[in-house]
């Protein structure tokens, strides 16, 4: 097992394929884990070194906790890696809360160090109001709603994010998905959860997207996106870099696991380009 150790002492567990003329560094969604990108490797891994890594609180990082855990200490921990590994010429691939980190990478230190960016079905800004409607849960998620999570149990808030994410579960008995979805929360810190499910909710990084300076991928589910469909088009009219957008057909939010081959075939064709 290979662990990266961060200024503060904490330790990130990373794998690298260590072999490619491009970088890929890929990073996970809320409650996931480096595993999630398992199935695809071995194809993007032909054509770039493929780095991928459990975010503070998940995963086999689940310890790296001792400290409050947001979304600008996962884009701190994000150039950490790269300035350490001497990585330039990146393709930053973000899924979910992992397209978050991305964003809030780009708006904290730049795009300097980077190639290229695939974000995969996140929005720029989670909450919704009278003025957006391209937040989460196809604009019905309000500061209000918001406010309600924080006093509800854990494993509510986690049952309606997964219930959102892949909605056949809803009709799945309450005691048959239980034990499933536990063993997901189990490999997870509860703290770091609850305050990366809000830090992402306050974040807005409308203003960073139409600061990017490299080229923008976003690949987005249909119809089971967590995201209004027109989220596509306001990509396309505030990215001012080089932009392209790719619909996964038949999919949850959990796209990769959807279609692990169109996936991987979708990430090698933007890194020929």
């Amino acid at each position: 097992m290979s662990y990266f150790t961060l200024s503060n002492g904490e330790k990130i567990y990373f794998e690298d394929t260590q072999k490619g003329d491009q970088t890929i560094i890929m990073l996970h969604g809320w409650t996931s884990s480096h595993e999630v990108y398992a199935p695809t490797i071995p194809a993007i891994s032909e054509k770039a070194r493929c780095i991928t890594y459990d975010q503070r609180g998940h995963g086999l990082s689940k310890e790296a906790n001792h400290e409050d855990v947001t979304m600008d200490t996962l884009a701190s921990d994000l150039n950490e890696l790269i300035s350490s590994f001497d990585l330039h010429n990146v393709t930053l691939l973000g899924w979910s809360m992992g397209a978050g980190v991305v964003m809030n990478y780009t708006a904290l230190y730049g795009c300097e160090a980077l190639r290229q960016i695939i974000l995969c079905d996140m929005t720029p800004r989670q909450m919704n109001d009278d003025t957006w409607k391209l937040g989460l849960y196809k604009g019905k998620y309000t500061k209000e709603d918001m406010e309600k999570d924080a006093n509800k149990k854990f494993y509510s808030l986690y049952k309606e994010f997964a219930i959102g994410a892949v909605p056949r579960l809803a009709k799945v008995p309450g005691f048959m998905l239980r034990r499933p979805l536990k063993k997901i929360l189990a490999k997870c810190d509860e703290n770091v959860l609850r305050s990366l499910s809000r830090s992402m909710k306050e974040k807005d990084f409308r203003q960073s997207v139409e600061k990017i300076t490299v080229p923008v991928h976003y690949f987005y589910a249909v119809p089971g996106s967590l995201f209004s469909p027109d989220l596509v088009c306001w990509y396309k009219q505030h990215v001012h870099s080089e932009f392209h957008s790719m619909a996964f057909q038949d999919s949850t939010h959990m796209m990769i696991a959807d279609h692990p081959d169109q996936f991987a075939r979708e990430v090698i064709k933007a890194l020929e380009c």
